[in-house]
């Protein structure tokens, strides 16, 4: 694959078994650069085992995972981020008693390769405060810097993680519910900070709230008990009896 298509991520024949139980079944699938992807399916349908086996949580029992097209499966954790892979999950991750700031410079010093220098706050290195600011004001939250995490309204605590995740300036960003818990009419607000990070991103996200997955989507894979559905446009899946059977009858629309 050349341009546009060239896959960040993808993987081959992706299977994985928790003794007689398969959670991830034979599972090919390609994140382009740059792409704006959802991943949605019924609770159980193994959405959060696929993002844990492509971050290296877990290990496949069989297939291939490829990061810019370099074989990374037996890679763990720590390397796949060092490699451009970064995520965030259904419950922020941060640490709370800290600044918003010092969230940010801790992660900003550890993609540096400077997070083991405790002997002074990773704020105190100028280098690091700065990007870790600028950081803030282009997702346009710098005015909670100073605050500490844990007085922040829940969806600021997303826009911190999602801050985190970028610190580590990833090829590939995994969102794993970035609007779970944020009321309805607010969702928009991070939406509108996902449309405004870099084009050559590629973003994959895991979400239940089917008026963001088709705001956000230009293409949408369905999971369904450890495999792959279909994989569409929004308009496609939209219209799929099988998408719609699936959900039970919930709400699938454009």
């Amino acid at each position: 694959m050349t341009g546009a298509m060239t896959a960040a991520l993808e993987t081959q024949g992706l299977c994985k078994n928790f003794g007689a139980l398969q959670v991830a079944r034979d599972i090919t699938f390609a994140l382009p650069v740059g792409a704006r992807h959802a991943l949605i399916g019924p609770n159980g349908a193994g959405k959060t085992t696929f993002i844990n086996l492509l971050t290296g949580v877990l290990r496949p029992n069989a297939g291939r995972i490829r990061l810019d097209g370099s074989d990374v499966t037996g890679l763990g954790q720590a390397a796949r981020v060092k490699r451009g892979i970064a995520r965030t999950f259904q419950i922020t991750s941060l640490f709370n008693g800290l600044t918003v700031a010092d969230n940010v410079a801790l992660a900003v010093a550890e993609r540096r390769g400077v997070a083991w220098d405790m002997l002074r706050p990773a704020t105190a290195h100028r280098a690091i405060r700065e990007e870790a600011v600028a950081l803030l004001e282009s997702l346009q939250i710098a005015g909670t810097a100073h605050r500490q995490v844990r007085e922040l309204p829940y969806g600021q605590r997303r826009l911190v993680e999602i801050a985190l995740a970028l610190a580590l300036k990833p090829r590939v960003l995994l969102l794993d519910e970035p609007a779970a818990g944020i009321p309805t009419h607010e969702s928009g607000i991070i939406l509108d900070v996902i449309a405004t990070l870099p084009s050559d991103i590629a973003i994959l996200i895991i979400e239940h709230d089917m008026d963001v997955v088709f705001r956000f989507a230009e293409r949408i894979t369905v999971l369904v008990s450890g495999a792959i559905l279909i994989e569409g446009t929004p308009g496609e899946i939209a219209d799929d009896p099988r998408v719609r059977e699936v959900y039970l009858g919930e709400s699938v629309h454009v």
